[in-house]
């Protein structure tokens, strides 16, 4: 999930992840001293095809900064990233967790794998980094530049390509690093000469496509333990799935003692378009024209939305079929929707908007757990929108398997109703049908058009799922409607604090689901 600090301009929160290429623009800084990259890297053999480290000479074999000046830059650094999720918190001072040396590229810049910790109001937050220390920056960097501190300048080392060719051929060949451990998956076939290019839009993490055949995921955000990302990939591709991006490779260390996956590569669908953008261009057809209903428009989209409910049906049974599935009985829903009442409670204290409607909210989930059970649960995807799909040649691919980062790890890999998965899509649906008439006038003609294009398009998918999966998720009215309104309620809060024209979006789908509730369509 993109955190709601990090969400960006168009979309619902969550929804704006991009294919497409310019790389990120980095934030300057100032800085200092001299530490860098040990034996570690000679003794295990640098990645990819850069050199070992050589030493600096005199007292201290080791180049680049020393870890207090690297905190230093990183604590003015840091919180200017797209996808550090502590913004708008206190935070404490950054802590260096590990440090491991791992080549010299461009002939004297100094690349070490970092992983830090801080405290952003009184949450454990650790983060990856790749750092590369250059004596003399190159103009072609300057955008990925951290810092300065005497001889070295510090830089977003993800950003240089040089480093993410030799990321790749140390997957490629199965190299160690230090604690570092690069992992090709048995049947995979790597092109490691193919060029590597940074995702500008990516929002939680960073990612790097190489040419037209793959992709390589650098986890920002960590929590010690495998990512769900990569084995969920790794099921699903053993199950089959025509859905998913083959797993190429994973790289993977300790954090804290416990060995994490720290990126993750897959094959790139080249060519795809992405659900978000195809959504909203359907949008913007039915908006354009006069009299047209949205099933007369050539732009009408309820097709794919039924064949992409389809792919989430198939995705989800596979998923059952690999992890495993178990049922919630009456005291464990109603724990379920006792939380939701307590996160719509405590988001009501801030957002007028929630507080007055607060006990049509506190009503409707009630009614979610009078439904009793059993419900089933089962690994999910865990932060589904139109963002995270893809239209590819042979139908839809299903993307970023991690859940939802601010979330701890044990809640994303734990079991959950796909219900959940399925009111992800229908909130982005509504994101879709609604985000042009965000901040302008109101307009009850275009008002009607969008709720029209909601409807049409929110049935459809859940048809294609009933098609697929033999259940319609709308026959689960009052239960679907509660994980609808747990994630409008987030979607008020999150507009509420940082896109106020936005907020009115969520605030209808709060209204539908709390004074009229599902209806047999689950989506009027």
């Amino acid at each position: 999930m993109t955190t709601p600090e990090n969400t960006p301009a168009a979309g619902p929160p969550g929804d704006g992840r991009r294919p497409v290429p310019p790389p990120t623009e980095g934030v300057g800084g100032e800085s200092d001293d001299t530490r860098g990259a040990g034996d570690t890297a000679a003794d295990s053999g640098a990645a990819g095809g850069a050199s070992a480290t050589p030493g600096t000479g005199g007292g201290d074999d080791r180049a680049g900064a020393s870890d207090e000046v690297l905190v230093e830059l990183l604590t003015g650094w840091m919180p200017a990233q797209r996808w550090f999720s502590g913004k708008g918190r206190t935070l404490g001072p950054v802590e260096v967790l590990s440090r491991t040396p791992v080549a010299v590229v461009r002939g004297d810049a100094v690349i070490d794998h970092v992983v830090v910790a801080v405290d952003a109001g009184g949450q454990r937050q650790r983060y990856q980094l790749w750092i590369g220390w250059h004596p003399w920056l190159p103009s072609i960097l300057d955008h990925a530049r951290i810092g300065s501190s005497g001889n070295w300048t510090a830089y977003d080392g993800l950003q240089d390509g040089e480093v993410s060719a030799l990321l790749l051929d140390a997957l490629a060949t199965d190299r160690t690093v230090g604690d570092l451990r690069f992992r090709r998956e048995p049947d995979a076939e790597i092109d490691a000469t193919a060029p590597g290019l940074v995702i500008g839009a990516e929002q939680s993490n960073t990612s790097v496509i190489y040419g037209q055949s793959s992709i390589l995921k650098i986890f920002r955000r960590l929590e010690p333990g495998p990512n769900p990302d990569a084995e969920v990939h790794r099921a699903l591709h053993a199950a089959g799935s025509t859905h998913v991006a083959a797993p190429l490779g994973e790289i993977t260390g300790p954090v804290e003692g416990v060995e994490t996956t720290l990126g993750l590569l897959t094959s790139f669908f080249a060519g795809s378009a992405e659900g978000w953008a195809m959504a909203t261009a359907s949008v913007r057809d039915l908006m354009a024209e006069g009299d047209l209903r949205a099933d007369e428009v050539g732009g009408d989209w309820a097709s794919e939305s039924r064949r992409l409910g389809r792919a989430v049906a198939e995705v989800h049974a596979d998923l059952a079929a690999a992890f495993g599935t178990a049922e919630l009985g009456p005291e464990e829903l109603a724990g379920l929707t006792d939380t939701m009442i307590a996160t719509a409670e405590d988001t009501a204290e801030h957002v007028p908007s929630i507080a007055q409607a607060l006990d049509r909210i506190r009503a409707a989930f009630r009614a979610a757990a009078g439904v009793g059970g059993p419900v089933t649960v089962q690994r999910i995807h865990g932060d589904l929108h139109l963002g995270q799909t893809l239209r590819v040649l042979n139908g839809w691919a299903i993307i970023d398997f991690e859940g939802e980062p601010s979330k701890p790890l044990d809640h994303r890999r734990s079991r959950h109703s796909p219900l959940r998965d399925v009111a992800g899509m229908l909130r982005s649906f509504d994101y879709a049908a609604h985000h042009s008439l965000a901040g302008g006038p109101s307009d009850a003609q275009h008002l009607y058009r969008a709720t029209e294009w909601a409807n049409r398009n929110r049935n459809a998918f859940c048809e294609g799922y009933a098609a697929a999966s033999g259940v319609d998720p709308r026959s689960f009215g009052p239960l679907l409607g509660a994980f609808e309104l747990d994630k409008a309620v987030y979607e008020v809060a999150y507009e509420h604090g940082n896109r106020p024209g936005w907020e009115p979006i969520p605030l209808l789908a709060v209204k539908r689901l709390t004074e009229s509730g599902p209806v047999s369509g689950g989506t009027s």
